[in-house]
């Protein structure tokens, strides 16, 4: 299995084209396709907060829903977003404010389009992504090794949002337990959700969110070649957007 696998993109569609041009993949059909049937992974978090949330939906349901050349699982981002297409009563803060914006500003036959691919792409896609006989997962926020082939309440919390406890940081941001430092499988487990500087790496994990849509990078990894790649952003920089681990 080849597969090229993206952080969080957060609507930075130039940054995700030029990521995968970087990558060897052509647009020449109006989304990427390699020449050597390589296939992109998305880790969640496609949209919100950046400038073209709904292109990057648009294409990412190209390459997984139409063409199944491409892996997506869903990050909180995405489930929010879900929810807001129900219907259901969220809170259009913390970057759906943007993507709202977008859809909004579209006629209702655009608006109606895109949102039932989302919900389409959202309704197949698997809480995370276990590949390539069980050497490689894909789970937005990572997995404990416990939860791997269980799909709980439980487990949806900790994909979507971390090893959470509860208890909120002087920013309001929630406290977040180093669940990789204990990470002791042999599956590969890469993830996003927490901006990075660099990517993180550590025990069998691949932390891959640069914070693109904070002024870093977006990054993928190559496997099984386990290559990094990434692209400057053209977003502004938030030098505290971007997590420290001791």
């Amino acid at each position: 299995m080849k597969i090229d696998i993206i952080g969080d993109i957060h609507g930075c569609f130039t940054e995700f084209k030029d990521l995968t041009l970087r990558l060897g993949y052509s647009w020449e059909s109006g989304f990427p396709s390699h020449p050597d049937h390589r296939a992109l992974g998305f880790v969640g978090d496609l949209t919100d907060r950046g400038p073209a949330s709904l292109q990057v939906i648009e294409t990412v349901w190209q390459l997984v829903i139409n063409h199944k050349q491409a892996y997506y699982t869903p990050g909180n981002h995405c489930n929010k977003l879900y929810r807001y297409f129900l219907g259901n009563k969220v809170q259009v803060t913390h970057g759906l404010e943007t993507t709202v914006a977008e859809y909004e500003s579209l006629y209702n036959k655009e608006q109606d389009s895109i949102r039932k691919k989302f919900i389409e792409l959202y309704e197949k896609a698997p809480l995370y992504l276990v590949l390539d006989s069980e050497k490689l997962i894909i789970a937005h926020a990572g997995i404990k090794q416990e939860f791997i082939g269980k799909s709980h309440g439980k487990v949806k919390e900790f994909v979507l949002y971390g090893d959470i406890t509860g208890k909120k940081n002087p920013d309001g941001t929630p406290v977040r337990l180093d669940w990789a430092k204990t990470y002791n499988g042999d599956a590969w487990i890469v993830y996003g959700h927490t901006p990075v500087k660099e990517p993180r790496i550590l025990n069998n994990t691949y932390n891959i969110d640069t914070g693109a849509v904070f002024g870093g990078k977006l990054t993928a990894l190559r496997y099984p070649e386990m290559e990094i790649v990434s692209v400057p952003s053209t977003m502004p920089y938030f030098a505290e957007k971007f997590k420290q681990f001791d």
